[in-house]
C-alpha cells in the first residue's frame, strides 16, 4: 500500500505537469499530440519517482532538523547536485528509448540540461523537506503516546497508593474489634476473623481500578456484616440500590470507607444506636451514591471535614484521579440529626451487566 500511494502521487505529478505543458503550448498556438506530454511528463517524474527513496535515506541518514541542520548542509548540498545530474543523464537515456526515432542521447541530453535541472534541484529539496517533515510528525505522536503512557501509569501508582492508605485504616480498626471481642466472646470474635479474611481475599484478588455497583455492594455487605457482629444490635443497615445503576462502573473499594467513616463518627462515638443507609441511583449522565448516619452531628464546617477526614479525603481524591472535575464528593448535615455523604460520578457502564438494565 505504501509503494502504491508513492506511485499515485508521482502518477497525479505526471498528469498535472501534462496538461500544464499542454496548456502553455496551446497559449502559444501550438501544440502536440496528446499522447507526446504525457510521454516526455512520464520520463521526466518517474526519473525522479525513481531516485526519490535514494534522497529519503540520505535525509535519514543525514537530518536537517536541529541540532544538525548547519551540521550536515552541506552534504545536502552534494547530493542536490548529484541527484540533479543523475536525474538528468537517467532521463536523457530513458528518452533515447521512448521518443520517436531514438535521437541522440546527447540530444537529449541537452534538452534536459536545458529544461530541467531546476526541477531536479527543487524536487530534491522538496522530498528533503517532506521527509524531515514526515519524521518529525511521527516523533512527536511518538513523544505524545509516551507522555499519555507516563501519565496514565503515574495516575494508575497514585490510585495504589490511596487504596494501600485505606487497606490499613480499615484492617487496623477491625483487628482492634477482634481483639475486644475475644476476651468476651471468642465465638464472635473467631467469626469476625474469618469474615475478615474472605474480605481481604477479595481485596487483594481486586486489580481493577473501576468495577461493577453491584460488586461493590458485595464488598460492602461482607464488610457491614463483620461491623453488625461487632456493634450487635447497636447497628443496623439499609441498602438500596436502582436496578439500572447495578452496572455503572465504580472505584473500587469507595464505599467501605465512607461507610466506616459513618460508623466511627455515629455509632463509635455517640451512645445509643445507629442505622447507616446506603443508597444508589442514576440518570442519564450520572451515577448518584449516598452514604447516612444518624446518629451524628456535623460540629465543623463540610469542607474542613471532606479535608482533614481520612477516609473522605483519600475517596475525593481518587474520584479527582480518576473523573477529574466530573466526579464530586461533599458532605451535609441531616435533619433533626445525622450525617450524609453524597457521591457524584460519571456514568460509565460495565461488560454486560447494565444491558439488561439499560
Amino acid at each position: 500500500m505504501r509503494l502504491l500511494r508513492y506511485f499515485a502521487i508521482w502518477t497525479l505529478l505526471v498528469i498535472l505537469f501534462a496538461l500544464q505543458g499542454y496548456a502553455s503550448d496551446a497559449v502559444r498556438g501550438f501544440t502536440w499530440h496528446g499522447w507526446d506530454y504525457l510521454r516526455w511528463s512520464m520520463v521526466e517524474w518517474y526519473t525522479l519517482a525513481l531516485l526519490g527513496p535514494g534522497v529519503f535515506w540520505i535525509t535519514a541518514r543525514f537530518p536537517v532538523e536541529p541540532p544538525h541542520r548547519l551540521r550536515f548542509l552541506p552534504v545536502h548540498l552534494l547530493a542536490s547536485v548529484a541527484f540533479t545530474a543523475i536525474a538528468v543523464m537517467l532521463g536523457a537515456v530513458i528518452a533515447h528509448f521512448t521518443e520517436p526515432g531514438y535521437p541522440p542521447v546527447l540530444q537529449q541530453l541537452s534538452q534536459f540540461v536545458s529544461h530541467h535541472v531546476a526541477t531536479g534541484m527543487i524536487t530534491y529539496w522538496v522530498l528533503v523537506t517532506i521527509r524531515t517533515a514526515t519524521e518529525f510528525y511521527r516523533e512527536r505522536n511518538r513523544r505524545e503516546l509516551q507522555a499519555a503512557q507516563l501519565q496514565t501509569q503515574l495516575a494508575q501508582s497514585r490510585l495504589q497508593v490511596l487504596k494501600m492508605q485505606l487497606h490499613p485504616h480499615f484492617l487496623f480498626n477491625t483487628l482492634h474489634a477482634i481483639a475486644t471481642l475475644i476476651r468476651d466472646d471468642a465465638a464472635t470474635a473467631e467469626d469476625m476473623l474469618l469474615r475478615l479474611s474472605e474480605l481481604l481475599r477479595a481485596y487483594l484478588d481486586e486489580e481493577r481500578e473501576e468495577i461493577a455497583l453491584a460488586d461493590e455492594l458485595e464488598l460492602l455487605d461482607r464488610y457491614l456484616g463483620i461491623q453488625r457482629m461487632r456493634f450487635k444490635d447497636r447497628l443496623a443497615t439499609r441498602v438500596e440500590a436502582a436496578p439500572s445503576a447495578l452496572g455503572a462502573a465504580v472505584p473500587g473499594l469507595i464505599l467501605q470507607p465512607l461507610v466506616e467513616n459513618a460508623i466511627h463518627h455515629g455509632i463509635g462515638k455517640h451512645a445509643g444506636s445507629d442505622c447507616v443507609e446506603v443508597f444508589a441511583q442514576r440518570d442519564s449522565n450520572n451515577l448518584y451514591l449516598e452514604v447516612r448516619n444518624r446518629n451524628s452531628r456535623l460540629e465543623v464546617p463540610a469542607a474542613d471535614a471532606v479535608r482533614h477526614g481520612v477516609g473522605l479525603s483519600n475517596s475525593r481524591l481518587r474520584l479527582k484521579e480518576l473523573y477529574g472535575a466530573a466526579a464530586d464528593l461533599y458532605i451535609d448535615a441531616l435533619v433533626p440529626q445525622g450525617v450524609t455523604c453524597r457521591v457524584r460520578i460519571p456514568l460509565r457502564l460495565v461488560g454486560e451487566r447494565l444491558k439488561g438494565a439499560a
